[in-house]
C-alpha cells in the first residue's frame, strides 16, 4: 500500500501530514512513557518494528502508484496499541522509501495513515473485541488479518479521494478490487505467520506480556482468557 512518491496532490499529500503527524507526536509521548516505566520491553519493541519493516518491504506491483504486500503491524498493535504502533510504523516507512525507494517522501504522511495508524486501529479494536471469547493466538490472527485489510481498504479511499475518476464512489470500487485480489490471501497468511510470532513471545517471554498487560499468566490453552 506505500504510495509512490509525488503520486498526491499536494493538498491531499498536506491533509494527511497533518492528521498522522498529530498521532505519531501523541504515540512517541506514549512510548516514551512506556520504555520509562518497563524498559525491559525495548527489545520486543525491536521485534515488532523489524517484522513490520520485513514484511512491508515484500512489495508486489498493484494499483497505478501503489504496491500490495504484507503490513507487519498487527503484532505491534496487539501488543503496544495503536498510538505506538504508529512511531514504529514512520521510522520503518522513513527507512523505506529513503533506502528502498518504497513509498516515498512527499507521501510519507499517506501512508503513515493507512498503515500506521488505520491498519493497527482496527486490528487493536478486532484483538479487544476477541479476546477473552476466543483462544488468544487466535484472536492475535485475526488482529493481523484485519489490521493488513484496513490498512487497504483506507489507502483505496485516499486513492479514490485523491483521483475520483470519474466519481469517488466507482475509483473506491476499482482501488479496492484490485487490491482484493492479493490482499485477501497475503493477509491470511500475515495472521497466520503473526500468530507463529505470537506463539514464540509468549511461550518465550511471557511475562513481558503480562507486564504489558496483554495476558494474565493464567490463560487456557485449548479456550479464551
Amino acid at each position: 500500500m506505500h504510495i509512490m512518491e509525488g503520486f498526491l496532490p499536494p493538498m491531499w499529500a498536506a491533509i494527511w501530514f497533518l492528521i498522522s503527524g498529530i498521532v505519531v507526536i501523541y504515540g512517541i509521548i506514549q512510548l516514551n512513557k512506556l520504555i520509562s516505566e518497563k524498559p525491559e520491553i525495548k527489545p520486543t519493541l525491536a521485534l515488532a518494528g523489524a517484522f513490520m519493516f520485513v514484511l512491508s518491504s515484500l512489495k508486489l506491483p498493484s494499483v497505478t502508484g501503489s504496491c500490495s504486500h504484507p503490513t507487519g503491524s498487527g503484532l505491534g498493535a496487539v501488543m503496544f496499541g495503536p498510538a505506538i504502533t504508529a512511531v514504529l510504523a514512520t521510522i520503518v516507512l522513513l527507512f523505506q522509501a529513503v533506502l528502498l525507494a518504497h513509498g516515498g517522501l512527499t507521501t510519507l504522511g499517506a501512508n503513515i495513515f493507512s498503515m500506521g495508524i488505520m491498519g493497527p486501529l482496527i486490528g487493536y479494536i478486532v484483538f479487544k473485541l476477541l479476546k477473552g471469547k476466543i483462544n488468544i493466538t487466535w484472536a492475535v490472527v485475526l488482529a493481523a488479518i484485519f489490521a493488513n485489510w484496513g490498512t487497504y481498504v483506507v489507502t483505496s479511499i485516499q486513492l479514490a479521494l485523491a483521483y475520483p475518476i470519474p466519481d469517488f464512489g466507482t475509483a473506491l470500487s476499482n482501488f479496492g478490487t484490485v487490491f482484493a485480489i492479493t490482499q485477501i490471501p497475503l493477509a491470511i497468511m500475515e495472521g497466520l505467520l503473526t500468530g507463529l510470532i505470537w506463539d514464540y513471545i509468549m511461550k518465550l517471554r511471557p511475562d513481558l506480556l503480562s507486564k504489558l498487560g496483554i495476558i494474565d499468566g493464567k490463560l487456557n490453552n485449548g479456550g479464551a482468557q
